[in-house]
C-alpha cells in the first residue's frame, strides 16, 4: 500500500508504506541526502529516520532553512550535555533548547561554577565527541523507563519535567554515551557538527522562576563551516559595539535606574526627540490612511481583560490586580484593544461607517521576570503604536493589504530587509479562544493577501495570538540579525465576546472583523533596534542634534549665533559649541556624539558668509552658503514627507 506525499512546489509522489525522511531526500537527489537534516510532516519537524506512514505533506530541511538551523543547534546542545558529562561527572541537566541563534543548555554542577577556561576545554571535547559520528537514536518509552532511568541517574531537574508528562508519549534521544529526555527532532549524527563556539556562562533559575534553584546556563553556536563561525563571531564583536544600552548612555537618549524600577526606562531629551519624530512619521502616515486617533487610560477594571480574555490567558506575565476599597479590582493595562472595542461601542455602527480605523501610542504594561529584561529591547512599560480596524468581511483582505503595505514603508523608510511569518493556530494547542470555522477563514485570507501582495513568507505553526492569526514582520538589521517587530493581526474572537456590531445594508445585525496592527511593535524595542541599526548615527530627519555650530574663537561667536539663529528658524534641531575649547577638540567631540553635521566658521567664513561644512565619518565637504546647506538639509529630511 502507497502513501501520497506533497513536496513544498506542491508536487505529489506516491512513496511506499512506510518511508523515512532519509529515503525521500536520497531519492531527490544525492545533494539534498547529503544536505538533509531534518524533514517537515504536516508542519511538525521529525527526524530523518522517523517512518511517515499517511498522506502527508513534507518538506526536508537543511542548513538553510530555520527548522534544519533549529535541528542542527538542537544537536549541539545534546553534544555539549555529553561533553560536559563527561568532564564533569555528577552533572544535573535541566533544558537544552535551541534559540534563535545557537543553542544553550541550564545545568548545575555540584560546588563548582564553570570558568572561561572550562568553556574552552568542553569546546575541544564536543569535537572529539562529534568526530565519532555515532547517530542520534530516538527511543520511546514508558513513563516508569524512564522515570527509573533518571532516578537511578539521581537527575532532579528530568524527574520534574517528566511528572508534567505523566499519560503522554515519552521519548529519550541517545548519542554514544548520552542519553536525555526530550521530544526531539536532532540531525542524523554526530559528525555534521563541524564547527562550534562556546559564547557565554550565565545564571539562569531553573524553569525561570525566581523561587527555584540558580542554574548555570551555557550559550553556544555551531555551524557546518568555518567561514561562518568566524562572520558570526565577528557579528557579535560588531553588536556589542552597537549594543544600545552602551550607546544609549553616551549618546545621552535614555537611562534605567533602580529608583523607578527595573524594566521602566526613563526617556532623555535627546530620545525623547527621537521618539516623537517616529511618532510624527506615523501619524503623518495614519492621517493619509484614515485612522482617527484616540486616548485610553493606563488601568481598568479587570473585568475588561476577563471579557477580552488577556486575563487569565496572560495572568503570570501581568502585574497583579490592584485592589480598591469600594471592592472592586482594577489592572495595569497590558492591552489598548479591549479600550478600543469600548470607544467602537460608545455609539450604533452602520455598515456606511466602516471600516473605522482608531489608533493610539498607548502605554501598556507587563511583568518581564527581572532576569529577562534588557535595556529597551525587553521591558515592563513600553508604548505601541496600536490601531484597531472594524470592518466588513468584504473589507477586511484590502484593509489587510493597507496595513501590510504601511508596515512595509516603515521598514524600507530604514533601510530593513523583512520577511514575514504567517503565525498560524496549533490545533493541538488548547490555549486559543474562539470557533474554528473563524481561525480556519482567518487563515485562509491572511495566506491569500500573502500570495497576492508577493510576500516573502513561511508559516509559524503555533505561533498565534491567543485570538487569532496574525502577519509577523521578521526584519533583518544592518549587522544581519533577525528581529520580531511589527504585526498585523485578524480577529474574529473579540467581536464575539465583546458583542461588538453594526447594521448591515438589509438592517440586519453583523459583527465585524478587527484587524490589529502595530509595524513599529513598541517605541521601545524600535528604537533600541534603530540605535544598533544604525550604531547611533542616525539618518538626518530623527537624529537628536542634526547640527552642531563651531566657532573656532569667540571672535566669531556673534556670526555663530546668527547662523544658530537662521537654522533654528528652519526648525532644524542645531546647537552652538561656544566652549572655550580648540576647534579640533570640538569636531571630535561632536564626532563621538554622532552629530550629523559640523559647521565650523572662521575669519574665512565670517568674511565671506559662508561655513565650512564637516559631515559625520566623511570629514570636510568644503564651504557652502546658508541658503545652499539649508536647502541640502531640506533635501535629505524630505525622504520622509
Amino acid at each position: 500500500m502507497s502513501i501520497t506525499l506533497t513536496l513544498p512546489d506542491g508536487k505529489t509522489k506516491l512513496y511506499e508504506n512506510p518511508i523515512t525522511g532519509n529515503k525521500i531526500a536520497s531519492d531527490i537527489g544525492s545533494t539534498l541526502a547529503k544536505a538533509a537534516l531534518s524533514i517537515s510532516v504536516n508542519g511538525l519537524v521529525w527526524d530523518l529516520s522517523r517512518s511517515i506512514s499517511e498522506n502527508s505533506e513534507i518538506k526536508i530541511n537543511t542548513w538553510d532553512s530555520l527548522e534544519g538551523k533549529s535541528t542542527y543547534w538542537h544537536s549541539s546542545a545534546h553534544l555539549m550535555a555529553e561533553a560536559i558529562e563527561k568532564l564533569f561527572p555528577g552533572t544535573k541537566f535541566g533544558i537544552g533548547p535551541a534559540i534563535e541563534n545557537g543553542f544553550y543548555y541550564d545545568i548545575e554542577i555540584p560546588d563548582y561554577q564553570l570558568t572561561a577556561d572550562d568553556l574552552l576545554k568542553i569546546e575541544k571535547e564536543i569535537i572529539e565527541l562529534a568526530n565519532r559520528n555515532v547517530e542520534f537514536i530516538r527511543k520511546e518509552v514508558s513513563w516508569d523507563e524512564a522515570n527509573k532511568y533518571f532516578t537511578e541517574k539521581k537527575d532532579p531537574y528530568k524527574i520534574e519535567l517528566l511528572e508534567g508528562l505523566k499519560g503522554e508519549k515519552i521519548t529519550m534521544y541517545e548519542q554514544g554515551n548520552f542519553n536525555d529526555l526530550c521530544f526531539g527532532p536532532h540531525i542524523p549524527s554526530t559528525g555534521k557538527i563541524k564547527f562550534i563556539k562556546l559564547l557565554s556562562i550565565a545564571g539562569a533559575y531553573w524553569r525561570g522562576n525566581e523561587k527555584n534553584k540558580m542554574m548555570q546556563r551555557i550559550y553556544g553556536i555551531s555551524f557546518p563551516t568555518k567561514k561562518e563561525l568566524d562572520d558570526y563571531l565577528f557579528q557579535v564583536e560588531e553588536a556589542k559595539r552597537r549594543d544600545h544600552r552602551k550607546l544609549g548612555v553616551e549618546l545621552e537618549l535614555f537611562t534605567l535606574t533602580s529608583n523607578v524600577g527595573g524594566g521602566l526606562p526613563l526617556w532623555l531629551p535627546k530620545g525623547t526627540i527621537i521618539r516623537e519624530e517616529l511618532e510624527k512619521f506615523m501619524r503623518r502616515e495614519q492621517k493619509k490612511r484614515g485612522y482617527q486617533s484616540v486616548v485610553t487610560p493606563h488601568i481598568a477594571n479587570i473585568e475588561l481583560y476577563k471579557t477580552s480574555g488577556h486575563y487569565p490567558y496572560y495572568k503570570e506575565s501581568q502585574f497583579p490586580p490592584i485592589h480598591l476599597k469600594d471592592g472592586e479590582d482594577y489592572m495595569l493595562k497590558p492591552m489598548n484593544c479591549p479600550h478600543h472595542h469600548q470607544i467602537f461601542m460608545v455609539k450604533p455602527r452602520s455598515y456606511r461607517d466602516l471600516p473605522i480605523r482608531l489608533a493610539e501610542f498607548g502605554t501598556v504594561y507587563r511583568y518581564e521576570q527581572s532576569g529577562e529584561m534588557s535595556g529597551l529591547i525587553r521591558v515592563r512599560s513600553f508604548t505601541q503604536d496600536d490601531a484597531h480596524i472594524y470592518c466588513t468581511h468584504e473589507q477586511l483582505k484590502s484593509e489587510i493589504k493597507s496595513t501590510v503595505e504601511l508596515t512595509q514603508l516603515v521598514f524600507s523608510t530604514f533601510g530593513m530587509t523583512v520577511q514575514t511569518r504567517l503565525s498560524f493556530r496549533d490545533n493541538n494547542n488548547e490555549k486559543y479562544g474562539g470557533e474554528t470555522k473563524y481561525w480556519e477563514q482567518a487563515q485562509k485570507e491572511i495566506k491569500e493577501v500573502a500570495e497576492e501582495m508577493k510576500l516573502n513568507y513561511f508559516v509559524g505553526i503555533g505561533d498565534a495570538s491567543f485570538y487569532g492569526p496574525k502577519i509577523d514582520f521578521m526584519v533583518k538589521d544592518a549587522i544581519g540579525r533577525t528581529w520580531q517587530l511589527g504585526t498585523v493581526q485578524v480577529d474574529y474572537v473579540m467581536p464575539e465576546r465583546f458583542k461588538l456590531e453594526y447594521t448591515a445594508s438589509d438592517g440586519s445585525k453583523k459583527q465585524p472583523v478587527i484587524i490589529h496592527r502595530a509595524p513599529f511593535g513598541s517605541m521601545e524595542r524600535f528604537v533600541g533596534l534603530l540605535i544598533e541599526h544604525y550604531a547611533g548615527n542616525f539618518p538626518l530627519w530623527i537624529a537628536p542634534v542634526q547640527v552642531v555650530i563651531c566657532p573656532i574663537t569667540d571672535h566669531f561667536e556673534h556670526y555663530a549665533f546668527e547662523i544658530f539663529k537662521k537654522l533654528s528658524d528652519l526648525d532644524y534641531r542645531v546647537e552652538l559649541d561656544n566652549r572655550n575649547e580648540k576647534i579640533s577638540y570640538k569636531i571630535r567631540d561632536a564626532e563621538l556624539k554622532k552629530i550629523p553635521y559640523m559647521l565650523v566658521v572662521g575669519e574665512k567664513e565670517n568674511s565671506a558668509k559662508t561655513v565650512s561644512v564637516r559631515q559625520h565619518t566623511k570629514g570636510d565637504l568644503g564651504s557652502f552658503s546658508i541658503e545652499e546647506f539649508s536647502n541640502k538639509l531640506k533635501e535629505e529630511v524630505s525622504i520622509i514627507n
